[in-house]
């Protein structure tokens, strides 16, 4: 399954991640700047922040109340704002965008 990875200055990496495996992760093991995950992904640290867009809300799904907690701590964070590690990669999602932030902003 397809994801792409849009950094703020716009450019574009496109991976293949198996399902089961979160978007942060995916950006990790591919060397994708801009997603820091300084906690590896435990939602404790929110360095995956990343911006999804509008046609894909709904695949992706609602942030989970501890997540909408720290993402509405953040100084950038959008409706769209999502963590990454808390992304799953599905056939739903094939051919997900996300978009990173200038930089990102632990809680």
């Amino acid at each position: 399954m397809k994801v792409a990875y849009v950094t703020a200055g716009g450019d574009e990496t496109v991976i293949d991640l198996k399902g089961g495996v979160s978007v942060q992760e995916g950006a990790i093991q591919n060397g994708i700047d801009g997603i820091d995950a300084d906690c590896g992904g435990g939602m404790s640290c929110a360095t995956c922040h990343v911006f999804v867009g509008s046609e894909w809300l709904d695949k992706v799904g609602p942030p989970s109340k501890h997540e909408a907690e720290m993402l509405s701590a953040l100084p950038d964070s959008t409706e769209s704002s999502r963590l990454s590690c808390q992304i799953v990669m599905n056939e739903e999602l094939d051919g997900l965008v996300v978009h990173m932030p200038i930089e990102q902003h632990g809680c």
